[in-house]
């Protein structure tokens, strides 16, 4: 039977995980889109390179600083079944959405020191000034390694990193371009659709998981 190299695995599950938690519309899509319907691709593309990299940073962190200490008995199963209930709760989050979340007191506060000029560093400084960016990091970093899909090594952890980089960087370089054409506007009903989209996707996952944690179970007592 045909098994997938563990980078291609490690690879593949950094890629989904970026794509789907990109879609939600938060404080740098709404940037994106309204930059890229008044200024162009360009200006866009350099938002959305910005948060790539912040992106790429969070996640990376939470691979080499926290990922390590959920790997074995009882804080691994523990961790597991929390990312079932975290992959759950905000697959319900996104899908009961009814309004396009604005941004929080962090990231304007940080955005007030900094003072970000260019559209690189807009995009890096409004994702670095949303630490549950780091928290979704951390918590899917733990569950990846706990379930095997990335390797506890620096390969397999630069793998899913570049998976990463390639789903976030694939949403937002296509939201760039897709609100360029034309110098349109999404409307709040497709905003709403595609925070719905994201949320439907979180739970497929969540549902995944909660059916390989009862498998284990299984499989234990028998």
């Amino acid at each position: 039977m045909f098994e997938p190299h563990p980078i291609l695995v490690a690879a593949i599950t950094g890629f989904i995980s970026g794509l789907l938690l990109s879609i939600p519309v938060g404080p740098i899509n709404l940037t994106i889109m309204n930059e890229g319907a008044r200024r162009g691709f360009r200006w866009a593309g350099m938002i959305g390179l910005g948060a790539v990299v912040m992106e790429v940073i969070y996640c990376a962190l939470a691979f080499t600083g926290f990922s390590s200490l959920f790997e074995r008995g009882y804080i691994k199963a523990a961790m597991e079944l929390f990312s079932f209930v975290f992959m759950l709760f905000l697959g319900v989050k996104f899908l009961l959405a009814r309004t396009i979340p604005a941004t929080n007191k962090i990231e304007e506060r940080i955005e007030e020191k900094l003072h970000p000029h260019s559209a690189f560093m807009i995009g890096f400084v409004r994702v670095m000034g949303n630490p549950g960016v780091l928290l979704f990091w951390i918590i899917l970093a733990a569950n990846f390694v706990s379930r095997e899909w990335v390797q506890p090594n620096g390969t397999g952890k630069l793998a899913c990193i570049a998976g990463v980089a390639l789903g976030t960087g694939l949403w937002f370089f296509g939201l760039s371009w897709a609100v360029s054409l034309g110098h349109r506007k999404f409307s709040q009903k497709t905003l709403l659709r595609m925070e719905h989209f994201s949320g439907l996707g979180l739970l497929v996952l969540a549902f995944i998981h909660g059916g390989h944690i009862i498998w284990q179970m299984a499989r234990h007592k028998m």
